[in-house]
């Protein structure tokens, strides 16, 4: 398998899709990041998919301990991180057998043969070993001792144990990745010196192992030769590769800096949206006050706190903590003060699946309070928009005052893509009705004429004193009432707050067609998937399919009923059972809706969804 041979030149790709899976501890995520970051420093688009366990550290080998990096670069638009894999870098059997149905037939993989003992083939439930009984037959498998050739690029290397240099080995796999496609060793190299610049002897080793794997992949006959993909052509300016939760708390300082506000986080831990609180706790320069709080209630109610004090007020979580927040939401709608709710959506319900992804929870950010109570719900649908959309939140809460939910997903928390750095100059103006001086006859439920938002005032300041709480209150001076009419009217007020704000929010658009046979509708992060799938189609000749993405969900774009009606059918595509379907039905009944719903945990596939689009069409 081995000999010296001449580099030729490398063979030019449009796009490759990888995947390195092992286990938990195997360093998966890190050597997909490492290949992420080097080929956005070369230029190329990219989108990125991790997948790992629910467990902190599952058993060793198991079939549910498997964990992988998705990676799919292209010198063209990439908007998915790829459905089936060019190559597979399989760390043991167990990432084997779970992750092999993504290979093409033909395509190249590679395995840790160090690995395929008989106590991890049974862990995986092998009978017989794959690498011998010809079940791979229809790939280009590279069979690499993988961990003992680390052992031997490490032997000279003092003060490193046992566990240390075989953890070292998921380097070697990366060095050899890098070889394939003809990627510079040199960032990685860089991210050692920096990670572990006060132990010499792991930025040695991780350096020696990390050419030790691209100098092998060299001198394998069954990699001819490498391949190279060129930079993609992008709009011109900045970028740096930002992941979904990072660019979500970037949008919130922008929000902040934009809008003249502190910026207050009331959070309590939970995947997959702690990261956005650890994001958040970097920044106390900016003047982030980042509250960890002992459970979801308290971090929900302390937010409301902070925006009751003037603050810009936000407080995370996933579906389970959601529904945690219920009440304390009623209350920011019944107190008419600014606050976004971030929920991260994960599968369920309960546990369910935290580490995978599902839009199950639009429901509840819709009705799931009691009471009349109304939000705004909004949905980011790529991981950089995740930036626009929490600054979007911000701008909505502080302009409309009144809360605002935020929907993410795992998908776009989790994965990363090329995001085109702005400044605050560049984002748009935020209004605030906060209000610092006494105005004669003032009243705190006075209203602007156009958004029914109410004033702001912020307690302490002189003249400006008022009730605030959780029972009904005076359409006018804000005190306690239960009077029936009332009553009535303030929840008519409430609700017409949340309609007004289609007014101060863009129209709807479609892709690819204006009006024709067939619609398809998404919304929040299935937009990379269904783009992505429209797209084809219409390069093969389909161009009366359009694609309507939903970024605003309540209110909905006020021209939503004028672009629905100029197609012939229109096709709801959700990971989920049918939600923005059932409320599309409810708002718009004169349409029929299909819909098209994958509930697995997982992105949709783009065979899928052509194979449905050509069905209707």
């Amino acid at each position: 398998m081995i000999a010296n041979k001449t580099k030729l030149q490398p063979e030019k790709l449009e796009a490759v899709v990888i995947r390195f899976v092992g286990d938990s501890g195997d360093g998966m995520q890190l050597t997909g990041t490492q290949f992420s970051d080097t080929s956005a420093m070369f230029g190329n688009d990219i989108a990125t998919f991790p997948n790992y366990p629910s467990e902190i550290r599952a058993p060793q080998g198991s079939l549910y301990g498997v964990s992988g990096f998705q990676v799919h670069i292209g010198s063209v638009e990439v908007s998915t991180p790829g459905d089936s894999v060019d190559l597979l870098v399989a760390m043991n059997p167990a990432a084997l057998k779970t992750n092999l149905y993504a290979l093409k037939p033909g395509h190249t993989l590679i395995v840790d043969t160090d690995s395929f003992n008989k106590k991890n083939l049974d862990k995986a439930e092998y009978i017989t070993n794959p690498l011998e009984d010809g079940s791979l037959e229809n790939y280009r498998v590279i069979e690499v001792d993988m961990t003992s050739l680390t052992k031997e690029a490490l032997k000279d290397v003092a003060g490193l144990d046992n566990k240390t240099i075989s953890r070292s080995k998921n380097m070697f796999s990366l060095g050899m990745v890098y070889w394939m496609y003809n990627r510079s060793l040199e960032y990685t190299i860089g991210f050692f010196n920096k990670k572990f610049k006060s132990k010499p002897s792991l930025v040695e080793a991780n350096t020696k192992v990390l050419n030790a794997g691209y100098y092998f992949a060299e001198t394998l006959e069954l990699i001819p030769n490498s391949y190279t993909i060129s930079p993609a052509k992008m709009e011109a300016g900045t970028y740096r590769i930002i992941m979904g939760n990072t660019a979500t708390a970037w949008g919130f300082l922008a929000a902040a800096e934009k809008s003249g506000l502190e910026l207050f986080l009331g959070s309590y831990p939970i995947t997959p949206a702690t990261d956005i609180l650890h994001e958040l706790v970097k920044h106390k320069h900016f003047g982030v006050k980042a509250f960890q709080a002992e459970d979801e209630i308290a971090g929900v109610t302390s937010a409301i706190g902070a925006s009751f004090a003037g603050d810009l007020a936000i407080t995370t979580t996933s579906g389970p903590g959601l529904a945690l927040k219920g009440e304390a939401i009623g209350l920011a709608i019944m107190t008419e003060l600014p606050l976004v709710v971030v929920n991260v959506q994960r599968g369920g319900p309960s546990t369910g699946l935290p580490t995978k992804t599902e839009q199950s929870d639009l429901l509840q950010a819709m009705y799931g309070r009691n009471g009349e109570s109304p939000v705004i719900v909004i949905a980011a649908s790529t991981p950089a928009n995740c930036f626009n959309f929490a600054y979007e939140a911000a701008r909505l809460a502080l302009e409309h005052m009144t809360p605002v939910i935020l929907l993410t997903d795992g998908y776009i928390a989790n994965g990363s893509a090329p995001w085109k750095i702005k400044t605050v100059a560049e984002m748009p103006a935020i209004k605030s009705n906060r209000i610092t001086e006494v105005k004669e006859n003032w009243h705190p439920y006075d209203r602007d004429s156009n958004t029914l938002a109410r004033n702001w005032a912020i307690p302490g300041t002189p003249g400006l004193e008022h009730r605030i709480g959780g029972l009904e209150k005076d359409a006018v001076t804000g005190n306690i009432s239960y009077e029936p009419m009332n009553h009535e009217a303030m929840t008519h007020i409430r609700a017409e707050k949340i309609e007004r704000v289609k007014f101060n929010i863009p129209d709807l658009e479609t892709e690819f067609a204006t009006e024709g046979d067939l619609l398809v509708i998404g919304w929040g992060g299935t937009y990379g998937s269904l783009h992505s799938a429209i797209k084809q189609m219409s390069d093969e000749g389909y161009k009366k399919v359009g694609y309507a993405h939903f970024n605003y969900i309540n209110p909905m774009p006020k021209n939503t009923e004028a672009v629905l009606s100029k197609f012939k059918k229109i096709l709801v595509c959700e990971l989920n059972s049918g939600q923005f379907a059932s409320i599309l039905k409810i708002k718009l009944s004169t349409f029929d809706f299909l819909q098209f719903n994958k509930v697995q945990g997982l992105p949709f596939a783009n065979d899928d969804l052509i194979h449905k689009f050509k069905e209707l069409v």
